[in-house]
């Protein structure tokens, strides 16, 4: 599988993309946490009973984990700024579906298509990361990595002012009306990325993988209802073992894979995809534990008494710092790197938890609380893009940002179905209702301090960073400098013809021994062009240009910081355009 450019040369992305990128991503997370103050409503809404209604959230659940990799891989193939528009198209088509029923079925049915929507978060990374200049593409991609936190904070008391005004019906009118509205920013503003991967979509391996997603899924979230040591739980996650593990083999052993597993086993992918599903898991305990302290009664003896509205405003300091950390991130990031940051952000989440412990006699306490574990969590999640994007090459960044993306939402099924099993075993039933306790809530902070320390451990053993420019740098200056050391380690040369003349605009494509793109680029107006390499080895350096035939030429790099000079004559020979 190789990486090229499409024929048309790409529009200069305006200040405007990140933006609207991010607001795309903000829409798209509210669909998590959309239905959060109804959730206990559910079986007298849709008149069923309380374990079906569950559904409605868990196959959003399912949907999104399915289509985040899948969707990954089709913007790369395909176009990363089509495919986000199409995911965005399908949310709004399941939110209309949602909001005309009260029919579980279809509810279902309509969930379902919202969460497919959660492949616009790698979709938009990667759009980052193919258009805008390297100063800028570190706060841009933390921004965008936070619309998950950001959306579903921000989303909780939104929700709950409508749901609590308003028919619930019109929480979907309203996500519909979001997503038409990040649809029509999307055309205006965002271009279409020029990089595509050439081969075929791995529909078998996409089987495979939403197969197992699912079988895997299922019993996490469903467990509690039909108990962890039951012959479906149990048999369901023997299942999801033996496909995933079918699934990886084929995978291996094809040439044009949905998901690389052997740039996924590289210590930088594998331990921040580790850490991923560590920092997924924090993030939803205290979205689980704080509307539902706020709003128990004070009669309890340590309820906070506080209506639906005034219990997401408490909680949405979270999404409002995680979003504000964006800019510090980037600084930050720039000077001690991405491996650092997501180090710093694990500790002041676990301050944020251990503090927490002794902060839940007020709703101000609450406030405190939201706003130091969003600086921690929009720190750690604003690393795992960068850490990601720095590890793997370009024609990987959507299927590897996909699968970070499912790494946290499996953390967030975990978390969700641990935190509600210890709150179910921990909660006084008065009068047949089952009532949280407050020994319930402070052991979910305690398994969330545990899950931020097993994700430090794993942070610690990422490997140092490497040279990565279009993550590090923090001015113009800082820019050109690291650009210069990049041209020292790979290929340059010009483009020439068959006469000599320079050629410009001509397409340069780095492939290794493997067949896959290590790099791309297009020739200057002069015909020049540089190429960084990865690694020493041998690769071969493909070129064509319109009106010429293409040029496969091979070329080998010591790893040396030395440029290897090379220039690429194409054969005189026109071809038809």
């Amino acid at each position: 599988m190789t990486h090229t450019t499409t024929d048309q040369p790409p529009r200069r992305a305006s200040g405007a993309v990140v933006p609207v990128l991010a607001f795309a991503g903000i829409v798209v997370a509210v669909m998590q946490t959309l239905l959060v103050p109804v959730i206990k409503d559910l079986p007298q809404l849709l008149s069923t009973a309380p374990s079906n209604a569950t559904w409605v959230l868990t196959s959003t659940l399912l949907s999104g984990a399915v289509a985040t990799p899948i969707m990954g891989r089709l913007g790369d193939l395909y176009g990363k700024r089509r495919m986000l528009i199409l995911s965005l198209a399908v949310m709004v088509v399941g939110a209309l579906v949602s909001a005309l029923t009260s029919q579980l079925l279809t509810m279902i049915v309509g969930r379902t298509l919202q969460g497919f929507a959660m492949g616009a978060i790698p979709l938009g990374i990667g759009l980052m990361r193919d258009m805008l200049p390297r100063e800028k593409l570190g706060s841009a991609m933390a921004l965008m990595s936070s619309s998950i936190g950001v959306g579903g904070g921000l989303a909780l008391p939104a929700a709950a002012l409508v749901a609590q005004h308003t028919n619930w019906h019109a929480l979907f009118y309203g996500a519909a009306g979001l997503g038409i509205i990040a649809i029509a920013l999307t055309l205006l503003v965002v271009p279409e990325s020029p990089m595509r991967a050439e081969g075929s979509f791995d529909l078998a391996g996409a089987l495979g993988l939403s197969t197992g997603l699912v079988l895997l899924l299922l019993p996490i979230t469903k467990g509690s209802d039909w108990g962890w040591s039951s012959g479906t739980t149990l048999g369901l996650f023997g299942a999801s073992v033996v496909v995933l593990v079918l699934w990886g083999l084929f995978e291996l052993r094809i040439k044009a894979p949905l998901v690389d597993l052997r740039t996924t086993a590289r210590p930088a992918v594998l331990f921040t995809n580790l850490a991923s599903i560590m920092v997924g898991v924090a993030f939803y305990v205290v979205s689980l534990v704080l509307p539902q302290l706020l709003q128990l009664p004070k009669a309890t003896g340590y309820g906070l008494g506080q209506s639906m509205v005034v219990a997401g405003l408490c909680v949405a300091p979270l999404g409002l710092t995680m979003m504000f950390t964006a800019p510090v991130y980037a600084r930050l990031s720039a000077r001690y790197g991405p491996k650092t940051t997501l180090i710093l952000g694990l500790l002041i989440i676990a301050l944020g938890y251990g503090g927490g412990l002794g902060l839940m006699d007020a709703a101000w306490q609450t406030i405190v609380t939201s706003v130091v574990l969003g600086a921690g969590i929009g720190l750690a999640y604003s690393s795992l893009p960068a850490l990601i994007v720095g590890a793997v090459p370009a024609s990987e960044t959507g299927a590897a940002n996909g699968l970070n993306t499912l790494m946290r939402s499996i953390g967030t099924s975990v978390s969700s179905a641990v935190i509600g099993m210890v709150l179910a075993n921990t909660a006084n039933n008065v009068g047949g209702i089952a009532i949280p306790t407050m020994h319930g809530f402070r052991v979910s902070f305690l398994i969330a301090t545990a899950a931020v320390a097993a994700g430090l451990v794993l942070a610690l053993f990422l490997p140092k960073a490497g040279r990565a420019p279009q993550l590090r740098a923090s001015s113009e200056e800082d820019a050109s400098l690291e650009r210069a050391e990049e041209v020292l380690r790979g290929f340059q040369g010009r483009v020439l013809d068959s006469s000599g003349v320079p050629v410009p605009r001509a397409k340069v494509t780095l492939i290794d021994r493997r067949g896959r793109q290590a790099g791309a680029t297009v020739s200057t107006e002069d015909g020049s062009y540089t190429l960084s390499v990865p690694s020493e080895g041998a690769y071969v350096l493909a070129a064509k240009a319109s009106g010429h035939g293409p040029l496969a030429s091979s070329a080998t790099h010591s790893g040396e910081d030395e440029a290897v000079l090379l220039d690429l004559s194409l054969p005189g020979e026109v071809v038809s355009a």
